[in-house]
């Protein structure tokens, strides 16, 4: 079924949406919070809290790309989940380097405050298309996706260092960029 429809059945009220949303986006959703949450128990209530929270918000809410709404909620619920269960321990996961990573941009909150979630979506979509197509999917790997540094290293056949050094690179090029914008 198209995104388009899937859509239409949430408007309608009609509760096959959510099977048919499933069916569709469960694979890409389970993905998303495994890789941070690394637990089958989790992920699944991640994923149940997702498809309510897609309900919820659907409408008034009419998203322009179903999966970038479905993945933004998983990931949000899975790094709340994170949180939660690792608030009181600190061991050096992968997902802990992410969180610290991207507070170098140090625009976590106040971005809201500063400017509509679409100007911001703008500035990060015209950043990705000036990135290489190695360096973009680099950085989406390991800022969307949360693959572990060794993964990506993995996929693209080259060392870890040079994957963080990669990273790095972009998150000044990102940095720099929303000062441009003034965003930050």
């Amino acid at each position: 079924m198209r995104d388009t429809e899937i859509i239409d059945l949430f408007w309608k009220r009609d509760e096959s949406a959510i099977q048919e949303l499933k069916s569709k986006y469960s694979g890409y959703c389970y993905k998303i919070a495994w890789n941070l949450l690394e637990n089958r128990e989790d992920t699944e209530e991640c994923l149940n809290d997702t498809w309510f929270a897609a309900w919820k918000q659907m409408p008034p809410h009419r998203p322009m790309a179903l999966s970038a709404f479905v993945g933004k909620i998983t990931r949000g619920f899975a790094i709340d989940s994170f949180r939660k269960k690792h608030a009181a321990k600190r061991g050096k996961l992968h997902r802990e380097d992410v969180c610290g990573e991207m507070a170098e941009l140090s625009f976590s909150y106040t971005v809201e405050e500063q400017m509509a979630e679409k100007e911001l979506v703008g500035v990060i979509e015209a950043f990705l298309l000036k990135l290489r197509e190695a360096d973009r999917d680099i950085f989406v790997r390991r800022y969307w996706y949360l693959d572990s540094i060794k993964d990506i290293a993995k996929r693209h056949g080259v060392t870890e260092g040079c994957v963080k050094t990669n990273l790095c690179r972009n998150r000044k090029k990102l940095y720099r960029m929303l000062e441009q914008e003034a965003l930050i």
